[in-house]
């Protein structure tokens, strides 16, 4: 297993204020886009895990604007993995530039729940190989970034 290398994105036009710069609202889908791009680079798409009968609701979002993106530049949204328990995930963002330069950061938590009886479940006993993908990476992105 790999280490996702971050969502490439250049921003559109109609994503920006009067000034050229990204307006904050777009922040929020974008870590959706990267967070989308993960799961499909795991082999966990949303489609496979809602017609495994999970659905993984958005609890909390939070961002932070370090510095202004404007229409024309190119980011890279890296995507970690900063907690997986079985019953939750949760992901940090940071968007930089082609300098590495820090632009954005922001978290996003979820669950994972039934899609019949929106109840609670624990991956590792409901769907274990997409607990087994989610722990195995956490551990695997862990390990790298501790060094």
């Amino acid at each position: 297993m790999t280490l996702y290398s971050g969502y490439i994105r250049q921003p559109h036009y109609y994503e920006t204020d009067q000034m050229s710069i990204i307006h904050h609202s777009n922040y929020i889908r974008w870590f959706e886009e990267a967070r989308v791009d993960i799961l499909s680079f795991l082999h966990l798409p949303y489609q496979a895990i809602e017609e495994a009968g999970i659905i993984v609701p958005v609890l909390e979002v939070s961002c932070q604007y370090k510095e202004m993106i404007h229409y024309g530049d190119t980011i890279r949204i890296d995507v970690l993995v900063e907690k997986y328990t079985g019953t939750r995930l949760d992901f940090r963002y940071e968007i930089r530039d082609v300098k590495e330069h820090l632009l954005t950061t922001g978290t996003s938590k979820h669950c994972f729940l039934n899609k019949e009886t929106q109840r609670l479940v624990h991956l590792k006993k409901a769907v274990p190989e997409f607990h087994k993908i989610f722990a195995d990476y956490a551990q695997l992105q862990n390990k790298i970034h501790e060094k």
